[in-house]
């Protein structure tokens, strides 16, 4: 356990020496939630009092991917700037690396969500969730985090170059659209609801938006939770293979 720990360190501070990245992960959300209410809200129909109350669960999913696609930076870094030689001298194992790597990327992302939920309660948010609800948010907030971290990793590992992982971004910025993130998937031409009702990142906005805002939330966290675990169960042996076969 002392390895996983001190590379998780090494992968903290690496970001704080990073100011560009942690700058644009805490303000890029902000800015996206401005946009949203304040350029587009006023047309959107959406059944809330305000529109801030339906776009702010779909903005810190939309902060949770962006924050969560930096690790596919900083694994391609790694793997190509000769340090894996290095740990690899140390015994130290390919599952610690990463685990620090996805240990980063959710510190990351807890800053980012906080500034995006700060902004949310200036502009109108009110969530009306008891303790157990913004428990329960929480928990599948820090899920959906963490699986996308271990995306991000396996999408590292995957690309010859640091510039080639960055592409991993647009997919993870892209995907919050074509769901129920900013404009319910029922306004969607009909060719799109099938992928928007079903693809992760709508039952996990409906969770975090029923549960922040004491809503029925009908199956929404169990499909949340079925999604974000399987994706886990399949990307974990994945990138253990990815990493012994690039430092084979």
């Amino acid at each position: 356990m002392a390895e996983y720990a001190v590379l998780a360190g090494r992968s903290v501070r690496l970001t704080r020496r990073n100011p560009d990245a942690v700058i644009t992960s805490l303000v890029l959300p902000v800015l996206l939630m401005l946009v949203f209410v304040y350029f587009f809200g006023g047309a959107i129909e959406t059944g809330t009092t305000k529109y801030v109350t339906y776009v702010a669960p779909g903005v810190l999913i939309l902060c949770a991917g962006y924050g969560a696609s930096m690790t596919a930076t900083t694994v391609s870094v790694d793997m190509t700037n000769g340090i894996i030689d290095r740990f690899r001298a140390m015994d130290t194992s390919g599952t610690a690396v990463l685990t620090g790597h996805v240990a980063a990327s959710v510190a990351r992302n807890t800053a980012a969500t906080a500034a995006v939920l700060g902004v949310a309660f200036a502009i109108g948010f009110r969530p009306q969730a008891q303790l157990t609800g913004w428990l329960a948010a929480c928990g599948i907030l820090l899920l959906y985090i963490t699986t996308l971290s271990w995306l991000g990793a396996a999408a590292g590992l995957l690309a010859k170059t640091p510039e080639a992982a960055g592409g991993f971004t647009f997919v993870m910025l892209f995907l919050p659209y074509p769901s129920s993130a900013f404009v319910p998937v029922e306004t969607m031409p009909d060719w799109l609801h099938g992928f928007a009702d079903h693809q992760p990142v709508t039952p996990v906005i409906e969770s975090l938006r029923g549960l922040l805002l004491d809503q029925p939330t009908g199956n929404s966290p169990w499909l949340a939770l079925v999604w974000c675990l399987g994706l886990l169960a399949v990307t974990l042996p994945v990138c253990a293979a990815l990493f012994r076969r690039r430092t084979a």
